[in-house]
This record gives structure tokens, sequence and C-alpha cells, in this order.
């Protein structure tokens, strides 16, 4: 790896650090995701056994705070807003909509860098590219002729940035597609959580 980044020449630097920032928002979207796994059907049904008991909205509430996910954040701005105004639909539908932007948000993070770093990559070694071939004419410009000892160093340094960037693109896209997918899993489970909630604080009034 060594003898690689010194044959890749000054545009393994820039990549080097595309690496380390992708690798570093990767483990971050794991570690986050897996703070804010949750199973939606026991979370629900254990809520509102909660809310059905004396002091329920107390203890649903506390329950939300219990649990790190995003589902739970929502289901608790509800939960607040229904303490203070009763059975409004529309207020709750507004706190569920306002704590829901905060948890896509919280989802998101990291995504459009990793996007910017799958597509970053692969110009920095294309340029890197362009610049080994840019050398090599050099040296067959200086010898006047054309020598493959002469142009190899440039070629090799050609082929190395560009072997680099695509090599950082590739696993950096497929990350960035799993945790889109991610994402969107749990954007629609607080979609599923917070119209069942509200239907059943509107209808059961507990």
């Amino acid at each position: 790896m060594v003898a690689y980044f010194k044959i890749g020449g000054i545009y393994m630097w820039p990549l080097l650090g595309c690496i380390l920032v992708g690798a570093a928002f990767i483990i971050e979207r794991f570690i986050s995701y897996a703070l804010a796994r949750i199973d939606i059907k026991k979370f629900m049904a254990d809520l509102k056994t909660s809310l059905k008991k004396e002091g329920g909205v107390e203890k649903g509430i506390e329950y939300c705070k219990s649990n790190k996910s995003p589902v739970a954040r929502i289901t608790e701005a509800a939960l607040a807003t229904y303490k203070k105004v009763g059975p409004q639909k529309d207020a709750i539908e507004e706190a569920i909509s306002n704590a829901g932007t905060t948890e896509l948000a919280f989802l998101d993070r990291g995504l459009p860098v990793l996007a910017a770093v799958s597509t970053i990559a692969p110009i920095i070694g294309f340029l890197g590219t362009v610049m080994g071939m840019i050398h090599a004419f050099q040296a067959i410009a200086i010898a006047g002729e054309v020598e493959p000892t002469l142009v190899a160093t440039g070629i090799q340094e050609a082929l190395v940035t560009t072997a680099t960037g695509l090599s950082i693109a590739f696993p950096v896209v497929a990350f960035h597609v799993y945790f889109t997918t991610r994402s969107n899993g749990y954007t629609r489970m607080m979609e599923s959580a917070a119209t069942e909630l509200v239907i059943f604080l509107v209808e059961e009034k507990p």
C-alpha cells in the first residue's frame, strides 16, 4: 500500500482524505442505525398498553423516552402535545410533522457526504491519470524518442490513481444505497406509527 501510495504521487493525498471521510461516515451511520433499530409492532403495542393504564399519557411519554429510535421521538412529541391540548388531531399531527423533520435530518445525516465522496474520488483519480499521461509525454518530448522505461513511471502513476479512485467509489456507493434504503424504511415506520397513534389518541382518548 505504501509503495502504491508513493507511485500515485500527490493525488493520493486527497484520495486518502476521501477514504478517511467515507469510512468515518460509514461507521457513524452503522452506529446510528443500530441505535434507531426498533420492533415497531411491539413498540406500538407496549405504548398502547401504557396509555390505557392510570396516568397513561405520562407513562407513555416515559416509555418513549426510554427508546432512542426516531419512532419513539415522534410519538413522544405527539403525546406531549396530546397532554397539553387533548385529542385535537390537527395539533397532534403538526407536532408529529415538526418532530419528523428533525428525525428525518438525523436519518439522512452523512448521506450527502457519502454521495460527494463517491463522486469526487473517481474525479481525483481521473485527474491523476491525466497528469500521469502528461508526465509521460513530457518524458518522451525531452528524450526525443519513445522508450518504455521513460514513460513507465507516468503511465503507472496514471493507472494507480484511477484504480484507487474507483476502488474508493465502489464501496462508498454501495453503502450509500444501503443506508438510503434503511433511511426510507425508518421513514415508512415513522409514518405508520404516527398514523396509528393519532387514530388511537383521537378515538380512545386515554
